[in-house]
């Protein structure tokens, strides 16, 4: 029902889904349970709406974060979904944030090109003027993100915090402490056997 898609072989638009998505463990384990289950695209959206399988107080908050989810599954091979929902929670956390790359350009560079770089260099501290930085380059680089405004650009910043923070990168908001993620060694293997060795890099992995 759900085609897997690669990020390095489809050019990604610059997008501001993620001010609607974060980073919405709990949600995406109930999205790749129904997916596994062989539910249509449109057979999940019926049934997370209908039984409010996210315990969200508005429908609004439902249909707004369906769509980047149903997208993160799809980004997902089988074996990737039953991880996610039986291993260790650092281990689905650590999927999660690979579908995420995987299928948001912004957040994919931001990882690769500030996250990454940070970490290869023993840097543990994330700057604001780090942030500022990344997407006033990205701004000045594309024409879509220059369109975004002041707000969205404020609420995506605090989003790919927030992504970091969850997915135990950033240790701590205030201070911008990095850590490297814990990432599992089978799962570093299968995700080099598969060919995404480039979305292990952009996590601080050599």
């Amino acid at each position: 029902m759900f085609e897997r898609f690669d990020y390095m072989k489809i050019d990604l638009e610059y997008s501001s889904a993620l001010t609607g998505a974060s980073f919405l463990f709990f949600e995406m384990k109930k999205v790749v349970e129904l997916s596994i289950q062989e539910l249509s695209e449109k057979e999940i959206r019926k049934k997370v709406i209908d039984e409010n399988l996210f315990e969200y107080k508005h429908t609004s908050s439902l249909k707004r974060s369906l769509p980047s989810l149903l997208r993160r599954v799809n980004a997902l091979d089988y074996v990737l979904k039953q991880r996610l929902l039986e291993d260790s929670l650092e281990t689905g956390k650590i999927i999660n944030l690979y579908a995420i790359m995987k299928t948001d350009r912004l957040f994919f560079e931001f990882m690769n090109e500030v996250i990454s770089e940070k970490l290869a260099d023993q840097d543990f501290q994330l700057e604001k003027k780090d942030i500022n930085l990344y997407f006033s380059s990205k701004a000045e680089q594309s024409p879509v993100v220059a369109k975004f405004t002041e707000q969205t650009v404020r609420k995506l910043q605090q989003v790919h915090q927030r992504i970091l923070q969850e997915a135990g990168i950033l240790v701590d908001p205030k201070s911008g402490k990095l850590a490297y993620p814990i990432i599992d060694t089978d799962l570093q293997y299968y995700l080099r056997s598969i060919g995404d060795e480039a979305y292990l890099k952009a996590m601080g992995v050599e």
